[in-house]
């Protein structure tokens, strides 16, 4: 402790891990603590299933039909990952031209625009160019391109394009799905960049209080714990470590669901992803379901984990997210959640403190990627160049 740091990182969030392990590659010194005994701050996967029972105040055990409590493995906030980044589900001729047109699509190559200006023209009206319907719309944004709301309508068509070659680009990696999932949950992510930040010299505590964040002339110099203080230049930490310093935007309700059977009309898939647009169910923004089964060691064999998640906009959460768990009926067991969703105040540039953002209820990781990459322009004034990352574990270990 009684050192000097590059950076501090506080809380093991996959937030946190990725830009400590970027940070360590980087050649940064960095200490990073967690004041809880596990890593994955408020997105760990938590097992034994008695364990989720006590968290959330269920009482009495788990049924003996849900197995031994040692094979779950669930996640608080399940997201997938895209691969890279369409199958070929689509009949519809007019919405097959729109995908080859996205497909062509070079935001540097003028000819593959068609009379669209990528900067100005706005995505209704590429939408329109091409006669696309509504409900066809609403799959594209939400489930494609991933928005949460319908604001990217009217915003320059380039970033909309370019998420959505992203999905299919991803879709092409693997040709099932454009998402990846870790066996026994997503607590296994955090790890693994620990480990990466470990390997090049970055030093980890869990179960280590924080006693107090020092700051001196408006910048932080170090943070304290159990008596001794560790300097640093800048800090990294999640909301919980400077409620002070964060603003509530709103909150989210999760509902973790325990079925004996795979969702309806998904083929007895093990695993998938709902999104139902808000337009559809006169919302404002979107309700999510993510369903992951025994066959990626997170339940007890037959069993399936489904979680529902939307942005709250009444005083009746439970109502809101009453559509989404129709599909998902017989439900053996339920765990309800709201969280409040916390953003920093500020930037970070002068008090050289950067707080990550609460994860949202999309069931998705490309809103939390976003944070990562903004966390890290600001620390360091430069985009993430993970091609440069890549050279520099090489410089090290030499190719894979």
């Amino acid at each position: 402790m009684n050192e000097e740091y590059d950076v501090i990182v506080l809380g093991t969030g996959l937030t946190e891990c990725i830009l400590s392990g970027i940070m360590s590659v980087n050649g940064k010194k960095v200490l990073h603590m967690d004041q809880n005994p596990y890593y994955g701050g408020e997105s760990a996967s938590i097992t034994p299933l008695e364990d989720l029972y006590k968290r959330f105040k269920i009482p009495g055990s788990p049924p003996s039909s849900m197995g031994r409590g040692r094979d779950w493995n669930v996640d608080l906030i399940p997201k997938f990952l895209m691969a890279n980044g369409l199958m070929g589900l689509f009949e519809k001729r007019r919405f097959r031209k729109f995908l080859v047109y996205v497909a062509n699509f070079d935001e540097n190559d003028a000819r593959t625009f068609e009379g669209v200006d990528p900067k100005k023209t706005s995505m209704r009206d590429v939408y329109k160019k091409f006669d696309l319907g509504q409900d066809v719309i609403d799959f594209t944004g939400h489930a494609l391109a991933l928005y949460r709301t319908d604001d990217y309508l009217d915003q320059p068509c380039c970033e909309t394009i370019n998420r959505i070659k992203l999905y299919s680009e991803s879709l092409a990696r693997y040709g099932k799905s454009p998402y990846l999932y870790p066996l026994y949950g997503l607590g296994e992510l955090p790890q693994g960049f620990a480990r990466l930040s470990a390997i090049y010299g970055g030093t980890y505590m869990l179960n280590k209080p924080i006693e107090e964040i020092i700051v001196e002339n408006g910048k932080v110099v170090g943070v304290k714990s159990e008596g001794e203080i560790a300097r640093c230049k800048q800090l990294i930490c999640d909301p919980s470590y400077v409620k002070d310093r964060v603003e509530k935007v709103g909150q989210v309700i999760r509902v973790i669901c325990i079925l004996s059977h795979p969702i309806k009309n998904t083929n007895d898939a093990n695993s998938c992803q709902i999104i139902i647009p808000q337009n559809q169910v006169n919302r404002k923004s979107d309700i999510y379901v993510c369903m992951i089964s025994s066959a990626h060691n997170v339940a007890a064999q037959g069993k399936y984990i489904a979680i529902v998640s939307t942005t709250v906009e009444t005083k009746e959460p439970e109502k809101e997210i009453r559509p989404a768990l129709e599909l998902l009926e017989p439900i053996e067991q339920k765990f309800v959640s709201i969280s409040d969703l916390l953003v920093p105040k500020d930037l970070g540039k002068e008090s050289q403190i950067f707080i990550s953002r609460t994860y949202d209820a999309t069931t998705h990781f490309e809103t939390t990627c976003d944070d990562i990459k903004d966390i890290y322009k600001r620390m360091t004034g430069s985009e993430f160049d993970f091609e440069e990352m890549k050279r520099k574990k090489n410089d090290i270990y030499g190719e894979d």
